[in-house]
């Protein structure tokens, strides 16, 4: 059996059953979506907080700054918060999506429980990551934002409130159409 005839039965199964195949898409994403709920539920609505910083640049340059000064340098435009761990073998396989997403929108990733500054400077050059990375040695900025689990990816907009909050992997597209509605919303 040749790649094309089997390719063309597997079309014809679906066709021929694509209602009950509907079912099965639509129960999958319901249980992915209860999950994902789940899962952000300790997520504060409302405004993000507004914590002390000490925030490591490309460069290796630790700076003291708070999210609401950060976000200022970006004139009111949504910014993503992506938490992160160096020891988060799931946060590794998000890191290429990230750099992407930090080139056309404003990231500011947190470095949870990786460590101090010039461990989570050291991190990002071995790993050639150009983040500016916050660093949360004991997790108290993660748990302020209710990320319990890495990797976490929440859309501040451009009033301050959280928005569309998910942990664990998310896809490139994932992040994008979240910055897209966040925007389109706002």
């Amino acid at each position: 059996m040749t790649f094309a005839s089997l390719t063309s039965r597997l079309w014809a199964h679906l066709r021929a059953r694509w209602r009950s195949h509907l079912g099965h898409l639509v129960i999958v994403a319901v249980v992915l979506a209860g999950v994902q709920l789940w899962q952000t539920r300790h997520v504060p609505a409302g405004p993000a907080p507004d914590l002390a910083l000490a925030v490591v640049n490309p460069e290796g340059q630790v700076l003291a700054t708070t999210l609401s000064a950060w976000r200022a340098a970006y004139l009111g435009q949504p910014v993503v918060l992506h938490f992160w761990a160096e020891w988060c073998p799931i946060c590794r396989t998000e890191e290429h999506s990230v750099t992407r997403l930090g080139r056309d929108v404003p990231v500011l990733t947190v470095a949870m429980q990786s460590g101090e500054a010039a461990q989570v400077a050291r991190v990002m050059r071995l790993r050639g990551l150009p983040w500016v990375a916050a660093v949360d040695p004991k997790g108290e900025v993660a748990r302020a934002y209710g990320i319990q689990a890495v990797p976490g990816f929440v859309v501040v907009d451009r009033d301050g409130q959280i928005r569309t909050p998910t942990v664990g992997y998310t896809t490139e597209l994932g992040m994008r159409l979240r910055g897209w509605w966040v925007r389109l919303l706002g």
